[in-house]
């Protein structure tokens, strides 16, 4: 039976890991997240692992050995509880696969609001104000009408504070 486990890899390993633990028919999955760098002072986005050095791995143990697993080349070893490898509750990987914030789930994002949907601002300055869709403003960011003062405001906010209603 496939269960999810967690591995600890060796620094700086991580894809090596995955690239060999696949030629064994084993799953990977790293959950990845945006992050915000200054480069020679430009802004410029990277994706980075949400948690270094760690991958989520499926399997059956009677099929492919827990040793085999271990000495892949980029794994030092299991996360365990005592002598036994820890199995990780599917629901907490499907979770991360769901809010992961990676090129998929910002075109599911973009995908999921069309022009005139409601929505509301989950946090920042404008946190719980009602707003419409109006557009997508580049891979990260939306365009929303606000109603301010009796007037209509545009304003381009991240894709991850905007809540549908």
């Amino acid at each position: 039976m496939h269960n999810w486990y967690l591995l600890y890899c060796k620094r700086n390993e991580m894809q090596r890991a995955e690239v060999h633990l696949k030629r064994q028919g084993v799953d990977c999955y790293y959950p990845q997240v945006t992050v915000e760098k200054l480069k020679r002072g430009k802004p410029s986005s990277t994706l980075e692992p949400l948690f270094p050095n760690y991958l989520f791995i499926s399997f059956d143990p009677e099929q492919i050995s827990y040793t085999t697993i271990r000495s892949t080349r980029g794994v030092m070893q299991f996360v365990r509880n005592g002598s036994v490898p820890s199995v990780v509750d599917i629901e907490i990987v499907k979770s991360l696969m769901i809010n992961e914030d990676s090129d998929e789930s910002r075109a599911y994002f973009m995908q999921r609001f069309v022009e005139g949907d409601r929505v509301t601002l989950s946090n920042g300055p404008y946190s719980g104000i009602k707003a419409i869709f109006k557009e997508k403003d580049g891979d990260n960011r939306s365009i929303l009408l606000l109603s301010m003062l009796n007037k209509k405001v545009t304003l381009s906010v991240e894709n991850k504070e905007i809540i549908a209603i």
